[in-house]
């Protein structure tokens, strides 16, 4: 483990390290530590710079979020509590100008790999619920962009395209077989950026990615208490957010399975975390708003998929990878958690009404 760790951590208000430092957890985006001090536990992250064009505005949200005048705890959420530095700024800079944060552990809390219950489900939403009323308290004003063209899904496409057009032809049938489940589906793509645009839904502050590996259960009731990782919290649509929590949550293979067929959104669990999401939300939707919530949770899979798709032809400079050709079968599994969802849709409708009516 780099000395220099050691260096960086000394420069934040806590107790000498304890323990060694150990990486972290399975983000595709940051590099994340933890080590203990004292007797308690923290996280820290060195910013991608990469993906982020200013840190500091992250930094910057993170700490308006955290002066809330209603602590979060105190409407059943928990978020991970920012640590200053001794200069007084919440982060340090290293030698590279790279930007690094540190976070409380949240304890007797745990990840899940897959939801087991309709009852954990419900639990989700219930926390989103809470975070997006919550947040929706502050300014949105006050609140910076920290990530420009944040789902941006015409965005996404137009930069797919020139991707795919410099691969030119004949094209590879894999990647001809995904282009065209793409085209199919360009009009529906542009629903909620229109509907945004035209003032039919409005803008709130959002988590960005509030995806299962984000959420922190209770180790004694395995009930969703925290949400963690919130470099993407800036103004954006609840939908989004709505739709990348079922994405994630309601895909019961993972998002690592080279079983596409196998790939099934589980509309039990979708109906579970509505109804959670709606007990904390209800009477903060217009009619336009509720019409909508189906295309935000068919467009994020559908959305994501187009991402690992560019990535992948622009020869995997964004997300992570293990190997050639990794991002190009995370798109396979999103497009066909899309194409299931397209398949269930009568059912996803009925939830939506029963949850929001």
């Amino acid at each position: 483990m780099p000395i220099s760790l050691h260096h960086l951590i000394a420069q934040f208000a806590i107790e000498p390290v304890g323990t060694s430092i150990a990486p972290w957890g399975r983000g595709l985006i940051n590099d994340t530590y933890v080590f203990a001090a004292g007797e308690r536990r923290y996280v820290l992250q060195r910013l991608n710079d990469r993906v982020f064009p200013d840190p500091s505005r992250i930094m910057a949200n993170l700490a308006r979020l955290g002066a809330h005048p209603i602590p979060p705890e105190s409407v059943g959420l928990r978020l991970p509590p920012l640590i200053y530095a001794r200069d007084g700024l919440p982060y340090v800079r290293d030698a590279q100008g790279s930007i690094w944060r540190l976070l409380e552990f949240i304890p007797d809390t745990q990840t899940l790999e897959r939801l087991d219950s309709p009852q954990q489900a419900r639990s989700v939403g219930r926390l989103l619920g809470r975070f997006h009323r919550w947040a929706s308290e502050l300014p949105l004003d006050h609140f910076e962009i920290v990530l420009p063209g944040f789902h941006d899904t015409p965005g996404y496409l137009a930069r797919l395209q020139a991707a795919a057009d410099r691969l030119g032809e004949p094209r590879p049938p894999e990647i001809a077989e995904v282009l065209a489940f793409v085209a199919a589906r360009i009009q529906r793509a542009h629903l909620l950026t229109e509907a945004r645009r035209s003032g039919r839904i409005r803008p709130h502050l959002t988590h960005g990615d509030p995806k299962l590996d984000n959420l922190l259960f209770s180790v004694h009731s395995e009930e969703a208490i925290a949400l963690i990782d919130l470099d993407t919290l800036q103004p954006g649509l609840i939908h989004h957010d709505l739709g990348d929590c079922l994405r994630s949550c309601c895909n019961r293979r993972g998002e690592a399975t080279a079983e596409t067929l196998a790939v099934r959104f589980d509309i039990e669990l979708a109906e579970a975390i509505l109804h959670g999401y709606a007990e904390e939300m209800r009477g903060q939707f217009g009619a336009d708003e509720i019409a909508l919530i189906g295309d935000g949770i068919w467009t994020l899979p559908f959305e994501l998929g187009v991402r690992f798709l560019t990535d992948h032809l622009e020869g995997d400079r964004y997300f992570k990878v293990e190997h050639r050709g990794q991002n190009l079968e995370r798109a396979r599994v999103q497009f066909a958690l899309a194409a299931d969802i397209e398949r269930q849709e009568d059912a996803l409708c009925r939830a939506i009404r029963q949850a929001f009516g």
